[in-house]
């Protein structure tokens, strides 16, 4: 796929449904006793195989219409039938594990060649602690791995990484434990999980500590389905945003964007490297609050991004990157060490793609340095199948002076289908 100079982009468009809270609410769903009706759900690719999941752990999952689909609990899962395949999922099946672990049956969980090389022990070695068991029928902390779970006992857990899904796998986990499960954490992360238990009918406090906070959930309460009105991924909504940024000229709004204050870590970065961006419209959807945000051809310059922001925007980084090589002077991005763990090396890879498009990067072990200037574009970049490389290099292909093409772009679907079709709205040439 191959992104060319474009003109001016303009329009208004709906962020597709955010991930992270689409697999909660299937999740919590097939937990939960009654029905869960879901609006706004993302239909990517990872949260179908969330969808089938939940299926096969015995919930009846129904899709209603466009983003509208309906999950009956039956009040916990059940031994399923055959392997858990989570595809390209690391969310899908870390939260699934978390939750699995709760109940009396044994599962094997898989997924794709990515999700493969993905670690796991991050996960299973505190639900391990607290009772559930593993074997790894091949190499450890990799899937395929059996899980037996049932007998849970709580535990107290001091986050070593800013990770949302080990704090959750923990939590969904605790939900069915005996005693009180404990997460403190010094850098917090996204709290969707526990703003979605609370929803469910669950108790979770969150008490600050310094530094950072301390989540409590006791075990044995009962969960209570409930409506979830799912908001515009900020994720995804950042490449339309970024693509407005960079191209000359341009304009665009982006509707109905969770605004989490965990999960705007990127727009405070934008704004620091003097982007053009505004919210208007702001209110609460999901018990989350959401806005529409515009933003407009800015001229941008290097910053260094403070470590410890890294939480609320480290699936960002790349179209930050690509966004970087367009300012004046050096954006430097450190601390993100967690980037060489999701679907690809994202910081290997970046550095590869922008260098191979005549950007000058330094790449150290725990982040890189983008110096920006002209971007000259003209290359094919290698993605490993990772949609948020393939994204940002088709953005950044967008602003180039000759054009980007990318190797593998069907992963995008994962987590943004519609993404060429919505940036074609724009006026962009991406195909």
């Amino acid at each position: 796929m191959t992104a060319r100079r474009a003109p001016a982009l303009s329009g208004v468009v709906r962020a597709p449904g955010d991930k992270s809270m689409s697999h909660r609410a299937l999740i919590l769903g097939a937990m939960a006793t009654g029905v869960t009706g879901i609006d706004g759900l993302l239909e990517g690719d990872d949260v179908l195989a969330t969808a089938r999941a939940v299926e096969a752990f015995g919930a009846d999952v129904e899709r209603l219409g466009e983003g509208r689909w309906r999950v009956t609990g039956h009040g916990g899962f059940r031994q399923p039938a055959g392997v858990i395949d989570c595809g390209n999922a690391g969310t899908g099946v870390r939260l699934l594990m978390g939750a699995a672990a709760g109940y009396p049956i044994t599962v094997t969980f898989d997924g794709d060649a990515s999700l493969r090389q993905r670690p796991m022990k991050r996960v299973t070695a505190p639900l391990a602690a607290m009772g559930a068991r593993f074997q790894w029928p091949g190499e450890e902390d990799r899937l395929p791995v059996t899980l037996t779970g049932g007998g849970l006992s709580a535990i107290d857990h001091v986050q070593s990484v800013a990770s949302a899904q080990i704090k959750s796998a923990i939590l969904l986990a605790g939900v069915n434990a005996a005693g009180v499960v404990t997460v403190a954490e010094p850098v917090p992360s996204r709290d969707h999980t526990e703003r979605m238990l609370r929803a469910f009918g669950a108790e979770v406090g969150v008490l600050p500590q310094e530094p950072g906070w301390r989540i409590t959930l006791t075990g044995g309460q009962p969960l209570t389905a409930t409506p979830v009105s799912v908001p515009g991924d900020p994720s995804s909504a950042a490449f339309p945003l970024a693509a407005a940024l960079i191209v000359p000229g341009s304009e665009v709004t982006v509707e109905g964007v969770m605004l989490n204050p965990l999960r705007t870590g990127l727009f405070e970065t934008w704004r620091e490297m003097g982007a053009d961006l505004t919210v208007s419209n702001r209110r609460m959807a999901g018990g989350e609050e959401v806005g529409d945000v515009t933003a407009r051809h800015s001229k941008l310059h290097g910053v260094v991004v403070p470590p410890d922001r890294a939480a609320s925007m480290i699936d960002e980084y790349p179209i930050l990157a690509a966004t970087a090589a367009f300012a004046d002077g050096a954006t430097v991005m450190r601390g993100i060490g967690e980037m060489r763990v999701k679907e690809s090396d994202r910081i290997a890879l970046m550095a590869a793609g922008l260098q191979a498009c005549g950007v000058a990067v330094e790449e150290e072990a725990e982040g890189f340095t983008v110096t920006g200037g002209p971007v000259r574009g003209g290359a094919t970049v290698t993605t490993h199948g990772d949609h948020r490389i393939a994204m940002s290099h088709l953005v950044l292909g967008l602003a180039a002076a000759e054009p980007v093409t990318v190797d593998e772009p069907g992963m995008i679907a994962t987590s943004f289908p519609g993404f060429v079709e919505l940036m074609s709205g724009l006026e962009a040439e991406i195909g």
